[in-house]
């Protein structure tokens, strides 16, 4: 299985997740769990932002959309706002991780390719 399928497979599972946690809540309730499921998947993209800087950015924007509309009392906008930050942020990581993995395989052709210029010297 390549990276691309894997970070693929693990967006969709973190879309599918935030989607389940909607469907429980009633559309009443404030939406915390996924507020802190939000908060806590853009903490932790927020350490590739370097690598996944669009991605990000949007993450963050939706999270403070979403913050503003709890803060209206909006939770079915909130709830469904958290749902994408979560999802963008998951999406951030697969983006760093795919960027990394692309990094580490030039890096070893590179060092393949001088290999095979010394052993054609030899």
């Amino acid at each position: 299985m390549n990276h691309q399928s894997m970070n693929g497979r693990a967006v969709l599972l973190a879309a599918f997740a935030a989607a389940a946690l909607s469907a429980c809540a009633t559309h009443g309730d404030a939406p915390k769990e996924q507020m802190a499921v939000a908060n806590s998947a853009v903490d932790q993209a927020s350490g590739n932002a370097a690598e996944a800087p669009a991605e990000l950015t949007t993450a963050r924007d939706k999270l403070a959309r979403a913050n503003a509309a709890m803060a209206r009392k909006d939770y079915v906008a909130a709830r469904q706002l958290a749902d994408e930050a979560a999802a963008d942020a998951a999406l951030a990581q697969a983006t760093a991780r795919s960027a990394r993995s692309s990094r580490a395989l030039a890096e070893v052709n590179e060092s393949i390719r001088q290999l095979q210029v010394q052993l054609n010297r030899s």
